[in-house]
């Protein structure tokens, strides 16, 4: 049994030390929780630095192969599935076998249209070869279509094996896949089958059906005819509506010199009212960089444009426009231009002779990281303030990049606004001078986050009286520092770690907000088809009908109730009108766990009256004390309650003996303490007290001295002291006779009115003793 147990104990710690070992997560730096963008860049950042190539470390090699495994794993979505239920990292483990095997469909092969013949397996003589070679797999999907969906038209086509509407569809699909993927559309397939929450996340209900995907929104197609015209149709319907403009004579100026957004012009010639979908798919794929406007030559109302750019009227015509509005950089017209040739001319232009940098995007394509020492990649950017007072300073720098005296890849020429993007500039503020004017930076990007730069001073725009004065002396300093920096053997004098751009283009709140409601209301429109049109119609009728039923039910009830009152029979409306509530007065028992509330916690300004009772008296004295306090139930810094002497003679006892004769033993009669009233004010430590033979209720205008040498000097009667038992010795001035009960609270209502203007006698004490009911 032993040896069971201890075989047992050490596969187990065999197994978690190798699971310990190859943790993924540990093995990029990462946590559980890390997002797919997360592992990419922990991925990228480690290959950096250990690869064989760049460490010289000698277990590199090893290191980099783990770093490589778990990228892999953690980049797989369901293997990344796996391990976190299972901790498997094998990728033939029993757990990955369920997964859907397309590779016998053969996505990538090299000719498409080749169709996989499956025999007779379906009678009508159709095969479903073609949606098997365009299989694709959820993971496919989340990495690749829908991240380029944002500037890619995507036609997803979900299907089954057993599907025979399917087989119905594979000919139109066939022909649209023919003539629109020519134009830039993606097509895809998905079996329903293998792939559920693909299909449920589009909002796919059955199948056959199209879906088209545009910046990550789904569109259902629902129209059973598939037919190009209408698919077509259905994919301009949902394209976003500002990627192109109407231009005219009357606006070709304002379009042309619209480039301050650091966008490209891009001019559309069309001898048709109607803009070509291939036009509208290249506008969409370069939305971010290039603004294209549509210009209808078919109706001859454009005489004076046809003319200034010298078109034929029976041809296609591009024109693509830099800072200058009054030269087009390159120009293209065709009969029909292939869609090919137009994104090669327009990627080829995309960018402005001086683009601002403002964003990440923007950086990387125009100032690419590069690795290679000897083919070094230099940005030359000028810092300037988004001001019409540093125009001279980028048109200088736009003068030099469009001489181009460097090989074009290799430095490229950029400003960015310094209000804009403080933090990279921040973070490359070594060796800057403030002084010297204007401030131009050449970067040399190693990775996303590290680069090298270096200063060019020596350029003063006041040192020269005319623009191309200072132009020659800044292309000069610019020309010296750049020819050196490309030599191989070169340093640059700072290094840094920077931060992303800050995104100048995004959307702000209120402009997503907007999109994604346009994007609802064209989703439900969508999703609404006619019978469920008509139905919502026809519940929407039921409400309404019986709304105007029960409002004219209630207007002949009006009318009956007005008919009555008028005859009496029923109260008006203000004499059946409720009265007001008056405020509830309540009395709460001093007991132990209310004493903090009641006396020791209250807040400055706050009293509480308590009654002090035995259980004989009760019943008799709380409804007087009641009707006594009740004019005063809407005072809020007022409490009202009592105490039953027999739970709080020791708690009594002591508060007499510390405000009437500190230093001396008292022994109350709990008898005569019945009938009395204190007011505690539990912030100050003070009471005031009333009781009927108490000398202050007696005499009211006795002075207090003369009212605190009675208390303590009577001996005679027994009745005179009324709480003080010890001192009966003097006859008192009040006379010998006894109270009755129902006469101990008869001057209590003036007694109240001296309290509140502040004539009765406070009696101060340091602490309020402790309650206990022992």
């Amino acid at each position: 049994m032993g040896m069971h147990f201890n075989f047992i104990f050490i596969n187990v710690l065999v197994w978690a030390t190798m699971c310990s070992s190859h943790d993924p997560y540990n093995a990029l730096g990462l946590k559980n929780i890390a997002t797919l963008e997360e592992i990419r860049l922990a991925y990228r950042q480690l290959a950096r630095e250990w690869h064989p190539d760049k460490s010289q470390a000698p277990d590199a090699a090893e290191k980099f192969f783990k770093i490589k495994s778990a990228y892999e794993l953690l980049s797989d979505t369901e293997r990344r599935r796996i391990y976190d239920l299972y901790g498997v990292t094998d990728k033939d483990s029993q757990y990955l076998q369920k997964k859907y095997d397309y590779s016998e469909y053969n996505r990538y092969s090299t000719d498409q249209y080749d169709e996989i013949s499956l025999g007779n397996q379906f009678p009508i003589g159709h095969d479903i070869g073609l949606f098997h070679k365009l299989s694709v797999t959820a993971n496919y999907f989340e990495k690749t279509i829908l991240p380029n969906s944002a500037k890619k038209v995507y036609i997803i086509l979900f299907y089954n094996d057993w599907c025979f509407r399917c087989i119905k569809i594979i000919e139109p699909f066939k022909k649209l896949i023919d003539i629109l993927e020519p134009l830039g559309i993606n097509f895809a397939t998905i079996n329903a089958v293998h792939e559920p929450s693909t299909f449920r996340k589009t909002g796919a209900d059955e199948v056959p059906k199209l879906i088209v995907i545009i910046k990550k929104n789904f569109f259902i197609f629902r129209d059973n005819d598939l037919t190009l015209t209408k698919v077509v149709e259905f994919i301009r319907k949902k394209l976003p509506f500002n990627i192109l403009q109407r231009i005219e004579s009357k606006n070709i100026n304002v379009f042309l010199s619209g480039w301050i957004d650091n966008k490209v012009r891009a001019l559309i010639f069309e001898p048709r009212r109607q803009i070509r979908l291939r036009y509208l798919l290249t506008a969409f794929e370069f939305y971010d960089r290039v603004t294209f406007g549509f210009i209808d030559i078919s109706n001859g109302r454009e005489k004076e444009l046809v003319s200034r750019f010298k078109i034929s009227r029976n041809m296609d015509c591009l024109f693509i426009f830099n800072e200058d509005s009054l030269t087009y950089v390159t120009s293209l017209c065709m009969p029909d231009i292939p869609t090919q040739t137009l994104r090669s001319v327009v990627s080829s232009n995309q960018f402005l002779a001086l683009p601002r940098l403002s964003s990440q995007e923007i950086l990387d394509k125009i100032c690419p990281t590069e690795w290679s020492r000897p083919r070094k990649r230099l940005c030359v950017i000028l810092i300037t303030k988004n001001s019409e007072n540093n125009e001279l300073e980028r048109n200088t720098l736009r003068n030099i990049a469009l001489k181009r005296e460097y090989n074009n890849e290799r430095v490229r020429y950029a400003y960015m606004f310094k209000e804009r993007q403080e933090n990279f500039i921040k973070a490359i503020s070594k060796g800057f001078k403030e002084s010297h004017f204007p401030h131009i930076v050449v970067l040399w990007r190693r990775d996303d986050k590290h680069v090298k730069y270096e200063w060019i001073f020596g350029i003063s725009r006041g040192n020269h009286s005319a623009p191309a004065g200072f132009e020659n002396s800044t292309n000069h300093e610019v020309s010296r520092t750049v020819r050196r920096l490309l030599k191989s053997s070169e340093n640059f004098n700072y290094e840094a770690i920077v931060q992303k751009l800050l995104n100048e283009h995004s959307e702000g709140i209120i402009s997503k907000w907007l999109s994604r409601m346009i994007y609802l209301i064209d989703y439900l429109s969508d999703q609404v088809e006619d019978e469920h049109l008509l139905a919502a119609m026809s519940l929407m009728g039921t409400i309404g009908l019986m709304l105007a039923v029960g409002y004219l039910l209630m207007y002949f009830v009006r009318m009956e109730e007005d008919s009555l009152r008028a005859q009496g029979f029923i109260l008006s409306y203000q004499d059946a009108r409720p009265t007001k509530k008056v405020p509830e007065l309540r009395l709460y028992e001093l007991r132990a766990e209310k004493y903090n509330g009641m006396v020791r916690l209250l807040k400055p300004g706050f009293r509480t009256l308590i009654l002090i009772t035995d259980f004989q008296t009760r019943k008799k004295l709380i409804p007087y004390f009641h009707k006594a306090v009740w004019p005063y139930r809407k005072t809020k810094t007022l409490l009202f309650g009592h105490l039953l002497i027999e739970k709080g003679l020791s708690w009594y006892s002591e508060l007499l003996r510390l405000s009437l004769c500190e230093g001396q033993k008292l022994q109350v009669n709990p008898r005569n303490c019945v009938g009395t009233v204190i007011a505690l004010n539990g912030h100050r430590k003070y009471f005031c007290m009333y009781h009927a033979k108490h000398p202050e209720s007696i005499r009211a205008n006795k002075r207090i001295l003369k009212i605190t040498k009675q208390l303590f000097n009577k001996e005679d009667d027994p009745e005179a002291g009324t709480f003080l038992e010890d001192h009966f010795s003097e006859e008192s001035e009040t006379g010998g006779n006894v109270v009755l009960e129902e006469n101990l609270l008869k001057g209590f209502d003036k007694w109240l009115e001296r309290l509140f203007d502040g004539r009765t006698h406070k009696y101060y004490i340091n602490y309020w003793p402790d309650f206990s009911t022992k």
